[in-house]
């Protein structure tokens, strides 16, 4: 039986870098993560890929370790009724008029309710398909419980922040995470799967799958909020001994969306020869479209053949279940429409497909979290520790804007060191 003074569950950018603040600090650390790699939503091109924002201690990690990043530049486009638009000449009907409505509500309520409160007539029907794809797709939020005011600060903000990519990809900023904490003297176990959790004041027994027992003083667990969620009789959940029936309640308060990633490898790539305003699109970032596979993007400025889709929110939690060759023909036909190819003809161009549906995965069961009108009050029930024992972290424990990025996972988890340590 391996004993330490933290155990830490989950080898995401939250454990990662509550794992390396405590071995900074002296403290003996076990990591144990079910994946047979660290990252946790964070993996080469299938997890989380773009820096959102004003994101400092990101940015203070990366020049830390010595890692460049670039800003996103290029065209964005939007597919619409048969031709590619600039997204920025593209206007929605009625916006300045949900704008001023959504500065106007005082009261939180879900976003689908906002909009049949204010906007039910058919003369807004374009509005609020723009409103629920852009719900779904950016923020991957169900608008039937998502909060109107937690929308609010995103879509009325006159601040439009920088978009940023990791030279290599956020795996570089984990490996450097990583090894901070094995320099330091710090443990990571892979392919640990935990499953219960005995715990008493100052004490801590952890269990895995395989039989594999870890004793603390204190754990710090940074699942995803969607295994939070989990029922204790499925894969990848929690089990804790005495039972932690609030803070499993709060989490059921609290949003994950759904999400599935495309990714899909081509011989040449065919987008660059498109023609628009009369001249090829050589430097496309972004394509966002209203089919079933609704967003695009490349690796511009990086010369790749590599295009990934995304589907998100309720779109991509109905398809939990699809079979990968189901999600690959939506794609293609997806494409066909956007570029008015014949689906044989992306077929022939296609080296290699890969279909992430991280909806389906055990270990995430979703994307990220977003806020729901009862997020705030749930909040504290999981962010309060339990008896100076159990302690969570992680993007969706994170109390502001910067919700469900790495960032907030980083910022959190630094944060709930300091409680440990105090």
């Amino acid at each position: 039986m391996a004993q330490t003074d933290v155990i830490i569950i989950g080898a995401g950018a939250a454990g990662l870098m509550a794992a390396r603040e405590l071995v900074k600090a002296g403290k003996k650390v076990q990591v144990l993560e079910a994946r047979d790699h660290i990252g946790g939503r964070i993996h080469q091109h299938t997890g989380a890929e773009f820096i959102h924002g004003d994101v400092p201690l990101t940015l203070a990690l990366l020049k830390e370790a010595n890692i460049p990043y670039h800003a996103i530049e290029g065209t964005m486009l939007q597919s619409f009724n048969g031709q590619l638009i600039p997204v920025e000449e593209l206007e929605i009907p009625h916006w300045p008029l949900f704008v001023a409505a959504l500065k106007k509500q005082q009261e939180d309520l879900p976003l689908q309710d906002f909009l049949e409160l204010h906007f039910a007539d058919d003369e807004y029907h374009e509005l609020r398909d723009t409103v629920i794809r852009y719900a779904s797709g950016y923020d991957t939020a169900d608008p039937a419980d998502a909060s109107t005011l937690a929308m609010r600060e995103e879509w009325v903000s006159e601040h439009e922040a920088t978009q940023y990519r990791i030279n290599g990809g956020y795996d570089r900023l984990t490996a450097f995470l990583a090894a901070a904490i094995t320099k330091g003297g710090g443990a990571i176990q892979l392919s640990s799967i935990v499953k219960h959790i005995h715990w008493q004041p100052g004490k801590v027994e952890v269990i895995t799958t395989n039989e594999q027992h870890y004793t603390a003083q204190q754990v710090l667990i940074t699942v995803p909020l969607s295994v939070l969620q989990a029922a204790p009789t499925e894969l990848g959940s929690l089990q804790y001994f005495p039972p932690l029936p609030a803070q499993y309640e709060a989490a059921q308060q609290m949003g994950m969306g759904g999400i599935i990633k495309i990714l899909l490898q081509f011989r040449e790539a065919f987008w660059e020869k498109q023609i628009f305003n009369g001249k090829s699109v050589e430097d496309l970032t972004l394509l966002f479209s209203r089919q079933t596979v609704p967003t695009w993007w490349t690796q511009y400025p990086e010369t790749s053949t590599l295009l990934t889709g995304w589907l998100g929110g309720p779109p991509a939690k109905a398809l939990k279940e699809a079979a990968d060759a189901e999600v690959l023909e939506m794609a293609l036909n997806s494409l066909s429409d956007i570029f008015n190819m014949p689906v044989a003809a992306l077929q022939s161009l296609l080296l290699s497909a890969q279909v992430i549906n991280w909806t389906n995965d055990p270990f995430t069961r979703g994307s990220y979290s977003y806020p729901t009108i009862h997020t705030k009050a749930a909040l504290p029930v999981l962010t309060t520790p339990v008896a100076n024992t159990l302690f969570f972290a992680g993007e969706g424990l994170y109390n502001g804007a910067l919700m469900g990025t790495v960032e907030a996972a980083l910022v959190n988890g630094q944060e709930v060191v300091k409680k440990i340590l105090g």
